[in-house]
């Protein structure tokens, strides 16, 4: 059994990427200001219109720097948090703006309903441009995805590489087994139990240990011994296959009949592994 495995979403690398992000998002806001000049700014009339519009860059791509920059330090992003984020910004910037408007342009006084008005005024600006930039992220997300699995896909079919015998034991709850490392094929978490699928005699043979995948990780890891999801433990030498997309990665291994999912957590070291065993 397998579940399917909830996809990141790719968050900026460094400093100096969610600098350029946040000034594009500053310049989006921009144009589509001084483009379709919406609710009521093209009846606004003064020498410096475009100049006193400029600020709206800063503050949404400040807004859009602070927010990035938190992010950045987060291990885990998925698509809900990133829509989080935008909500932020747009709140944020909402603010600035509101403050900037009564205190320099129009200069009424502030109230919660004038803010009211323009929070929406963000928020009909900033959903197109936000809608653009989180499906432009997806789509790079799917493609990268699908160029690492047609990338290591040839690979897993190859023949693997002879080598030198190693013994795996394990034990515990009255278990002593003693496994070589290329019998190993994978293992199932069951609660409190472990399925572990082993060849043995060119047959494969299913063991059902009373033992937690934990334990059984701290007696088999190796190089090419893996845990690759909360439920999964796999051996990389193993794997002839792999499927991807934008929604996870699954192992799939030819004396097994069911495919082994690839937790977001752990494709970073999943992947290099594939690839080094198949070099």
């Amino acid at each position: 059994m397998f579940s399917l495995v909830p996809y990141s979403y790719p968050k900026s690398k460094s400093v100096k990427e969610i600098l350029i992000s946040s000034v594009a998002a500053g310049i989006l806001v921009y144009l589509f200001l001084i483009i379709f000049q919406p609710f009521g700014t093209e009846n606004y009339h003064h020498p410096y219109k475009y100049l006193i519009l400029f600020p709206y860059t800063l503050i949404f791509g400040a807004a859009f720097f602070v927010s990035s920059l938190f992010v950045f330090k987060f291990k885990d992003w998925n698509i809900g948090s990133e829509l989080l984020k935008i909500f932020v910004i747009l709140l944020l910037g909402s603010i600035f703006s509101y403050l900037y408007n009564t205190l320099f342009i129009s200069h009424v006084k502030l109230s919660l309903e004038n803010y009211g008005y323009m929070l929406l005024y963000s928020l009909a600006v900033g959903i197109p441009i936000s809608t653009i930039y989180i499906l432009s992220r997806y789509i790079y997300l799917k493609n990268i995805h699908e160029n690492i699995a047609q990338e290591i896909a040839p690979r897993l079919m190859d023949s693997h590489e002879n080598t030198k015998e190693k013994i795996l034991k394990i034990f515990g709850n009255n278990i002593d087994l003693a496994i070589a490392e290329e019998d190993f094929l994978c293992a199932q978490s069951m609660e409190n139990y472990c399925n572990l699928y082993i060849v043995e005699n060119n047959a494969i043979k299913k063991l059902l240990l009373r033992i937690s995948l934990s334990n059984v990780l701290s007696q088999v890891e190796t190089d090419s011994i893996k845990k690759c999801h909360r439920s999964y433990i796999v051996n990389l030498e193993k794997v002839k296959n792999l499927k991807g997309n934008a929604q996870g990665y699954k192992l799939i291994l030819p004396e097994i009949d069911f495919e082994i999912p690839v937790s977001r957590s752990f494709i970073s070291n999943i992947i290099p592994g594939l690839q080094k065993y198949r070099k």
